[in-house]
Protein backbone atom coordinates (compact mmCIF):
# COMPACT_ATOMS: atom_id res chain seq x y z
CA UNK A 1 0.00 0.00 0.00
CA UNK A 2 1.25 3.41 -0.70
CA UNK A 3 1.50 6.17 1.85
CA UNK A 4 -1.14 9.17 0.44
CA UNK A 5 0.99 12.65 1.22
CA UNK A 6 -1.92 14.79 2.30
CA UNK A 7 -1.76 18.68 1.89
CA UNK A 8 -3.29 21.59 3.39
CA UNK A 9 -3.93 24.44 1.56
CA UNK A 10 -5.72 27.39 2.92
CA UNK A 11 -6.10 30.38 1.05
CA UNK A 12 -6.02 33.56 2.05
CA UNK A 13 -8.82 34.88 0.01
CA UNK A 14 -11.32 32.21 2.28
CA UNK A 15 -13.28 35.14 4.13
CA UNK A 16 -12.57 34.61 7.88
CA UNK A 17 -15.02 34.93 10.38
CA UNK A 18 -14.32 37.64 13.77
CA UNK A 19 -16.69 39.13 15.64
CA UNK A 20 -16.11 43.39 16.00
CA UNK A 21 -17.77 45.82 18.70
CA UNK A 22 -19.45 48.71 17.58
CA UNK A 23 -17.90 51.70 18.91
CA UNK A 24 -20.00 55.95 18.27
CA UNK A 25 -22.91 56.73 16.58
CA UNK A 26 -22.71 57.08 12.95
CA UNK A 27 -24.45 53.69 12.16
CA UNK A 28 -27.97 54.42 13.96
CA UNK A 29 -30.32 53.24 13.73
CA UNK A 30 -29.28 50.33 12.23
CA UNK A 31 -26.12 49.98 14.64
CA UNK A 32 -25.78 51.23 18.03
CA UNK A 33 -22.74 51.65 20.23
CA UNK A 34 -21.75 48.51 22.03
CA UNK A 35 -23.79 46.02 19.35
CA UNK A 36 -21.67 42.88 18.46
CA UNK A 37 -21.24 41.71 14.61
CA UNK A 38 -20.37 39.05 13.28
CA UNK A 39 -17.93 39.42 10.01
CA UNK A 40 -15.96 38.28 7.47
CA UNK A 41 -12.92 39.65 6.66
CA UNK A 42 -11.69 39.14 3.29
CA UNK A 43 -15.06 38.99 2.04
CA UNK A 44 -15.98 40.51 -1.29
CA UNK A 45 -18.39 43.67 -0.52
CA UNK A 46 -21.12 44.44 -2.21
CA UNK A 47 -23.63 47.78 -3.11
CA UNK A 48 -25.75 48.32 0.18
CA UNK A 49 -23.61 46.24 2.58
CA UNK A 50 -22.09 47.15 5.87
CA UNK A 51 -18.69 46.72 6.14
CA UNK A 52 -15.22 47.03 8.20
CA UNK A 53 -13.30 49.57 6.57
CA UNK A 54 -9.83 51.50 6.96
CA UNK A 55 -10.52 55.53 6.92
CA UNK A 56 -7.44 57.67 5.10
CA UNK A 57 -5.57 59.44 7.66
CA UNK A 58 -7.56 62.73 9.08
CA UNK A 59 -6.09 66.28 7.40
CA UNK A 60 -3.32 66.51 9.77
CA UNK A 61 -2.68 63.44 9.02
CA UNK A 62 -3.08 61.02 12.02
CA UNK A 63 -4.56 57.74 11.30
CA UNK A 64 -8.25 57.22 12.50
CA UNK A 65 -9.42 54.29 13.71
CA UNK A 66 -11.06 51.21 11.83
CA UNK A 67 -14.55 51.97 11.03
CA UNK A 68 -18.02 50.39 10.06
CA UNK A 69 -19.61 52.28 7.42
CA UNK A 70 -22.41 51.82 4.84
CA UNK A 71 -20.80 50.76 1.22
CA UNK A 72 -23.17 52.79 -1.05
CA UNK A 73 -21.92 52.14 -4.50
CA UNK A 74 -18.70 51.99 -6.43
CA UNK A 75 -16.73 55.73 -6.88
CA UNK A 76 -18.57 57.64 -10.15
CA UNK A 77 -15.79 58.68 -11.00
CA UNK A 78 -13.39 56.21 -10.33
CA UNK A 79 -15.29 52.39 -10.90
CA UNK A 80 -12.91 50.28 -8.90
CA UNK A 81 -13.34 52.08 -5.43
CA UNK A 82 -15.44 52.10 -3.23
CA UNK A 83 -18.07 55.03 -1.85
CA UNK A 84 -18.81 55.10 2.24
CA UNK A 85 -21.70 56.63 3.70
CA UNK A 86 -22.96 56.46 7.12
CA UNK A 87 -26.51 55.36 8.41
CA UNK A 88 -26.81 58.35 10.51
CA UNK A 89 -26.88 62.03 8.33
CA UNK A 90 -25.45 63.84 11.78
CA UNK A 91 -22.60 61.82 12.96
CA UNK A 92 -19.68 60.06 11.52
CA UNK A 93 -17.05 60.20 8.44
CA UNK A 94 -18.71 59.62 4.95
CA UNK A 95 -16.91 59.58 1.32
CA UNK A 96 -17.99 63.24 1.36
CA UNK A 97 -15.33 63.96 3.66
CA UNK A 98 -12.49 61.46 2.71
CA UNK A 99 -13.23 60.38 -0.65
CA UNK A 100 -13.37 57.25 -1.87
CA UNK A 101 -11.39 54.04 -0.76
CA UNK A 102 -9.61 51.41 -2.01
CA UNK A 103 -10.86 47.90 -2.24
CA UNK A 104 -8.14 46.93 0.16
CA UNK A 105 -9.70 49.36 2.71
CA UNK A 106 -12.24 47.52 2.88
CA UNK A 107 -11.43 44.91 5.44
CA UNK A 108 -14.56 42.42 6.29
CA UNK A 109 -18.66 42.53 5.66
CA UNK A 110 -21.22 42.61 8.38
CA UNK A 111 -23.07 38.96 8.28
CA UNK A 112 -25.21 40.05 11.34
CA UNK A 113 -25.99 41.44 14.54
CA UNK A 114 -25.07 39.33 17.67
CA UNK A 115 -25.82 41.13 20.68
CA UNK A 116 -28.45 42.74 21.63
CA UNK A 117 -30.78 42.01 19.09
CA UNK A 118 -29.58 39.06 16.82
CA UNK A 119 -30.72 39.49 13.57
CA UNK A 120 -29.25 40.38 9.95
CA UNK A 121 -28.08 43.71 9.17
CA UNK A 122 -29.68 45.63 5.99
CA UNK A 123 -28.27 45.75 3.05
CA UNK A 124 -29.93 49.37 2.16
CA UNK A 125 -29.60 52.47 3.87
CA UNK A 126 -32.11 52.96 6.46
CA UNK A 127 -31.32 56.71 7.46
Amino acid sequence: MRNATISRVVPSSIPRPRVVRVRGRSMEPTLHEGDLLLTLWGARPRRGCVAVVHLPPDRAGADRPVSVKRITGPDPVEGSRWWLDSDNPREGVTSFDVGSIAPDDVLATVVARLWPRPGKVSTRHTG
